[in-house]
């Protein structure tokens, strides 16, 4: 009886001990070039299995995987090689390649035995990068009891076990798919690798492998959302969907849920802090990220003093857990992120008497209006709810002794005009948040995970407000 697949990619399918060979050839050969334990490794390459041969390989090594996005471009990769000091690289990418020697990932392997000996606990697994929605992103250090930790979080969390088939369509150098692949890999669970998101591959999968988990991100489920032959599909074998990098716009899911019967997980996770919050997989809300998994402290605090806040009262979300990073690089940048234990998210909500969390918006992207604090996403959600808005973002741009006036950049997908879509935030929302400004754009700027590039909006359209 052969192998169950642990690893799929297009017709190519692995059991574990071929994974296990195709990383212990991979490691023979970075050994050969001299990767020692306690040294980086940069490893920049499209989504493919040979990225996690890759990571496996250099963990085999005792040494530390520095995980560069694929698309981004010089700039972005000479700033992420500066800040880590990686002593080798491994990838398919040319931008790195260009920067540094680097073992191709397309040269032939020969498949080589697994290497014995576990990298220690408190070493740092990876370095992986923030988001980087308001400056460069900084790089976040995993050691591999953390990874550990999060891994085992996350499949608590879905109730995973080995029957179960995901895929994953979001890079692996982004921390929402590095955790997936590695908690499908040690739940014995299939994990299903696409080389890059289609809506037509990822439907014809969920259909032909009956995938039992779907993690979306609001990209995915607004293609979801939208794909006009949605109903053809046989998606029954879903358990669930995933929505997880950005809060939930609930029209989007609503549909996504009368149109195919599935419904939706709510999770809520960070780079720092990879899972800190999920609904339960039985009366999922929308309207919330779920209560604290277990292992993981939660609590609201004051923006003004910083002192914890009682039920239904909105501050800052502070996390600790034995998951969380072990730091950042520059290192500097480690004691803003901390404080005496607790991770400062820089997102802001609040928990209800029953532990339900709600996250209405970042600190850094709160727009302040005449001395209110306006929440981008409030916005967003009543805009979301307008038939021709495909999709959306909310930002501040500088308004004189007002502070900051509102801006919204709008895809249509429809015939609608400014005047329509501010009248629907006049008679919904208070006059504090009115739309001072209405952009149409053919696409919202976004990170692969989905949150919007609120920075690249606001240096595009930030002049000041006109009225």
């Amino acid at each position: 009886m052969s192998e169950p697949a642990a690893l799929v990619f297009e017709e190519r399918r692995f059991s574990l001990p071929q994974l296990d060979a195709l990383a212990g050839g991979l490691a023979a050969t970075l050994a050969k070039g001299g990767v020692i334990a306690g040294q980086r490794v940069a490893v920049m390459a499209s989504n493919r299995p040979e990225f996690v041969g890759a990571l496996r390989a250099i963990w085999l090594l005792d040494a530390t995987a520095v995980l560069i996005s694929p698309a981004w471009k010089r700039d972005e990769v000479d700033h992420a090689l500066a800040l880590t000091d990686p002593a080798h690289a491994v990838g398919d990418h040319p931008v790195l390649a260009g920067l540094m020697p680097m073992l191709h990932l397309d040269e032939p392997i020969a498949p080589g035995e697994p290497l014995a000996g576990r990298p220690p606990p408190d070493a740092d697994a990876v370095l992986v990068f923030s988001s980087g929605t308001t400056g460069p992103p900084k790089a976040v250090r995993h050691t591999h009891a953390a990874l550990h930790e999060a891994v085992r979080h996350w499949r608590d969390a879905l109730v995973l076990t080995r029957r179960d088939r995901i895929q994953v369509a979001t890079p692996p150098s982004h921390i929402l798919g590095l955790l997936n692949i590695l908690t499908a890999l040690c739940t014995g669970a299939s994990a299903r690798l696409h080389p890059r998101f289609d809506i037509d591959r990822m439907l014809h999968h969920i259909e032909n492998d009956r995938i039992t988990v779907e993690m979306a991100v609001a990209p995915i489920a607004l293609a979801i959302a939208s794909h006009p032959e949605l109903e053809s599909y046989d998606l029954s074998s879903l358990r669930y969907i995933i929505w997880g990098a950005t809060p939930v716009s609930p029209s989007v899911a609503e549909t996504v849920t009368r149109r195919t019967g599935v419904g939706w997980v709510p999770a809520y996770g960070t780079t720092e802090l990879p899972v800190i919050a999920c609904n339960p997989l039985q009366g999922a809300r929308l309207d919330s990220v779920g209560r604290p998994v277990p292992g993981v402290d939660l609590r609201v605090v004051a923006l003004e003093t910083d002192q914890p806040v009682g039920p239904g009262e909105v501050g800052e979300i502070q996390a600790r857990s034995m998951s969380l990073m072990a730091g950042y690089l520059p290192a500097e940048a480690t004691a803003e992120a901390m404080r005496d234990g607790w991770y400062r998210t820089g997102d802001v909500g609040w928990l209800d008497s029953e532990g339900w969390l709600r996250i209405t918006d970042r600190l850094k992207e709160m727009i302040k209006v005449r001395g209110f604090q306006v929440a981008p996403a409030e916005i967003e959600t009543v805009l979301h709810g307008h038939p021709a808005v495909k999709d959306c973002a909310v930002f501040g741009v500088p308004d004189g002794i007002n502070g900051e006036a509102i801006v919204a950049a709008v895809a249509a997908r429809g015939p609608v005009n400014a005047a329509a879509l501010t009248a629907r935030v006049d008679e919904r929302l208070a006059s504090y948040k009115r739309l001072s400004r209405v952009v149409f754009v053919d696409d919202i700027p976004r990170l692969p995970s989905g949150k919007v590039l609120r920075r690249v909006l606001k240096e595009t359209y930030g002049c000041t407000s006109d009225g």
